[in-house]
């Protein structure tokens, strides 16, 4: 039985919540259904669910998750607040090795932690380097491995005129080296979303071509990540007073995109109430017993009414 398949048991069987217990506060882990009213719904559109936590930490900072990626076997989440909390899924359940730390830099005057809205990260495999991408600022800020300390920072031209709270809000570095930017809500004159196509490390100088995005009607990108077939997903959120958080997955072909052209996202699933779903931000691949799992997370923005939410689904194949 895969590691994916033994924590989508738990889910169901576990009568306490699990905990992660490491260097700090520990971090309990609540096991939800997909679906509160029926606990066999476990398809919804083009994914099939795994299983899913509310996060809750006992250390303050803990929270406000915007992006995530693996990094080994490592799920690596960070938050608008520029605090990194990692920790590893192992054999029966999240266990121990939970670990959390803040970026040894960023933007702003003297690296205010004001400053350290930290929206997007990527992760590069082979020499451990992570990107962040930053709003208000709309700067890349390139990390060594570990978040050790950053080596390298841009703030695009191309991103100048980004809003100030809608920035680099999804970042993915492809297999090959190019690396994908997304505008959270800035559109372009024929309705698009804006993004970016670097051929390589926006660090390094490298001049991004723009194209246009389209997804849900109504939505706005939060988070991307390359599949295993090299084509990408993205993660999108809507709310409403009436209706409340919803989110949304897509996939593109990177090599589809065109200087100037746009590209409209394959839709893969909605999730929407009375299905668990929150602020949804945080998107990451991995693969297990031949699947491909996704894995989105939330961020409560700190704020009691909302709730830090971990949910893993395989991807149909036929998608």
């Amino acid at each position: 039985m895969s590691r994916l398949a033994i924590l989508a048991a738990l889910v169901a069987l576990a009568p306490t919540p699990l905990v992660l217990a490491g260097r700090h506060p520990t971090v309990v882990a609540q096991p939800v259904p997909l679906d509160p009213g029926d606990p066999g719904h476990v398809e919804q559109g083009k994914l099939r669910y795994l299983g899913g936590w509310v996060l809750t930490g006992g250390d303050r900072r803990f929270g406000g998750v915007s992006s995530m990626t693996f990094q080994g076997d490592r799920l690596v989440m960070l938050s608008d607040g520029g605090v990194v909390t990692s920790f590893r899924f192992k054999g029966s359940g999240p266990v121990a090795d939970y670990a959390m730390g803040e970026l040894p830099d960023g933007p702003g005057d003297g690296g205010r932690k004001v400053d350290r809205d930290s929206e997007s990260s990527t992760y590069d495999p082979v020499s451990g380097h992570v990107w962040a991408g930053f709003e208000t600022t709309n700067q890349i800020w390139r990390y060594t491995k570990g978040f050790a300390q950053a080596d390298g920072r841009v703030a695009p031209t191309a991103m100048a005129d980004w809003p100030g709270n809608e920035g680099a809000e999804a970042m993915v570095r492809l297999k090959d080296g190019r690396f994908l930017v997304f505008a959270e809500t800035k559109k372009r004159k024929d309705g698009s979303h804006f993004a970016l196509l670097f051929p390589g490390d926006p660090v390094e100088g490298a001049k991004p071509v723009v194209f246009g995005y389209r997804g849900p009607k109504g939505f706005a990108v939060t988070d991307a990540a390359q599949l295993p077939d090299g084509r990408v997903m993205l993660l999108h959120r809507r709310f409403s007073i009436t209706a409340g958080f919803s989110a949304a997955l897509t996939i593109i072909d990177p090599d589809q995109i065109r200087p100037g052209g746009d590209v409209t996202g394959e839709p893969v699933a909605r999730l929407a109430p009375p299905l668990t779903v929150d602020n949804m931000e945080a998107l990451a691949i991995s693969q297990s017993g031949g699947r491909t799992i996704v894995w989105i997370a939330s961020d409560d923005n700190y704020f009691v009414a909302e709730r830090t939410l971990l949910l893993a689904f395989a991807l149909d194949k036929a998608a």
